[in-house]
């Protein structure tokens, strides 16, 4: 079976869900990527300079862990490396990166994101971990990035965007969708003053609750 035509399913699901990043106002027709582990050997990732609000699935691009683009007649992605940094760094099937309004001003701003105003945000998210900055679609935030995804399935880059890692498509996915919507909540309660985030009695039992 030629490449160009293996994994139609994963594909699909790839170019679904970033439609789906598009539709929620997660990302920009330019900005983000996603990429699904379809083998040992193998990733399905989204192309670069495609329109993100109308992709479908013989847009998204076939590589090897390798870095071999196996799908010669697509650009893949300009994270492409940063993608494949992580799965080989963890044992992760999906990752999402995007540049979600709210979440990303807070990597502008070096300001904390509160994941426990919610036991949702809590439960999903845990602690988030900041990135130092590195030039988008470089080796040097490749390196980086495979350096702190080990302390968290959510990475907040410098002055760039989000990414979350998962076990699939839609796990990944929702740590992005939660995440934006913990940093709006951080806004919303820091303008009305007097927030009351989740005592670390309550926290330990989600703890309990999800482990």
């Amino acid at each position: 079976m030629k490449e160009t035509i293996k994994f139609k399913e994963e594909r699909r699901a790839v170019a679904a869900f970033m439609r789906r990043l598009y539709r929620q106002g997660l990302t920009t027709t330019s900005g983000g990527n996603i990429s699904l582990r379809v083998s040992g050997d193998r990733i399905v990732i989204t192309p670069s300079a495609t329109d993100k609000g109308k992709m479908n699935w013989k847009e998204v691009g076939i590589m090897s862990f390798s870095g071999e683009n196996l799908s010669p007649g697509l650009k893949p992605s300009i994270e492409s490396e940063m993608h494949l940094s992580i799965f080989r760094a963890k044992e992760v099937k999906a990752i999402v990166h995007a540049h979600p309004v709210f979440a990303t001003s807070f990597t502008a701003m070096k300001r904390v994101i509160d994941t426990k105003l919610t036991a949702e945000a809590c439960a999903i998210l845990g602690d988030p971990v900041f990135v130092p900055y590195a030039l988008m679609g470089t080796a040097d935030l490749a390196s980086i990035v495979s350096e702190y995804i080990i302390r968290s399935d959510i990475l907040l880059l410098e002055n760039h965007g989000i990414l979350a890692v998962g076990s699939d498509l839609l796990q990944a996915f929702d740590r992005i969708e939660v995440l934006e919507n913990a940093a709006k909540m951080t806004v919303i309660t820091e303008l009305m003053g007097k927030k009351r985030s989740l005592t670390p009695g309550r926290i330990s039992e989600i703890q309990k609750l999800f482990r």
